[in-house]
């Protein structure tokens, strides 16, 4: 029975995601149960293509990477995958007809982290766009249940999320980025030479460009609001955290936000948002 397989395909995205992002785990939990699984679709793809050029040392990541990205056009265009994730996956790209050119521009971004590079402030952003602004619009589309009209007036505010989201992330990983596979994400900085004012300007960088992500939130659907404003204070506590720690701390440890202080903070989110008070 086709269902029986579409629902298995489903459960093994919600486990990637519980497995590796325990913290976007419980943002999805606060979705509407009617796009939790496109979510998690969209996010066991995601992973996975991160994963092969993060992880597979011992293989060859550009062969993995091109059998990947074939059987993700594939699964789409014959609309089923025997590869549970990109089955999952292909059932919210056709479900809310999402613009495969998002896709194209995600996966170019996995391409650029096959090898090392230095970048500069275009290179930067084109990464950024296809490793974080376009995942962002893919959600996007599923929240505004393939609306046309509300995925262009909201695209804007979807995109700034998703690149806070992303620099903040290359402060947070910086030293398995930068010790462990040798990337350096910021244009013109000398990571064993951070300076005070280049990681202040970041930091203010990523402030600016919450502060115009949440006018978007406010405007989501209720079916989306909450579990997308979770992940923004999850985020903007990470920043908080960030502020506090010289830039050898960052290389020095990941930071993190303790189990006990995301469950406070996702339950003064959840008073927030009942009490209409986003």
């Amino acid at each position: 029975m086709r269902t029986l397989f579409d629902s298995y395909a489903y459960t093994a995205s919600k486990h990637v995601t519980k497995s590796y992002s325990t913290s976007f785990y419980a943002g999805v939990r606060f979705l509407d149960s009617k796009i939790r699984d496109d979510i998690h679709g969209i996010y066991g793809f995601v992973r996975f293509a991160d994963e092969i050029v993060d992880t597979f040392h011992e293989h060859d990541k550009d062969v993995l990477l091109n059998e990947f990205i074939k059987d993700t056009y594939t699964a789409i265009e014959r609309k089923i995958s025997l590869n549970p994730i990109l089955h999952s996956f292909q059932m919210a790209v056709n479900k809310y007809e999402i613009d495969h050119a998002l896709i194209d521009q995600f996966l170019h971004s996995m391409k650029m982290d096959l090898n090392p590079m230095e970048y500069t402030r275009e290179s930067y952003e084109e990464y950024i766009l296809g490793s974080a602004e376009v995942v962002g619009l893919m959600c996007l589309k599923v929240f505004v249940y393939g609306d046309e009209s509300e995925y262009q007036r909201l695209k804007p505010y979807a995109m700034k999320l998703g690149s806070a989201f992303q620099k903040i992330n290359f402060l947070r990983d910086m030293k398995d980025d930068f010790q462990g596979l040798g990337r350096i994400y910021f244009p013109g900085i000398d990571m064993n030479g951070l300076s005070l004012e280049d990681k202040t300007r970041i930091e203010e960088e990523i402030q600016l460009e919450f502060d115009e992500a949440y006018i978007g939130i406010k405007q989501l659907p209720k079916s989306s609001r909450l579990g997308v404003y979770v992940s923004y204070v999850y985020y903007t506590e990470l920043l908080r955290k960030i502020k506090q720690k010289t830039a050898q701390n960052l290389l020095e440890s990941r930071i993190r936000v303790r189990n006990n202080a995301k469950i406070v903070l996702f339950a003064k989110s959840y008073l927030r948002n009942s009490m209409n008070l986003l």
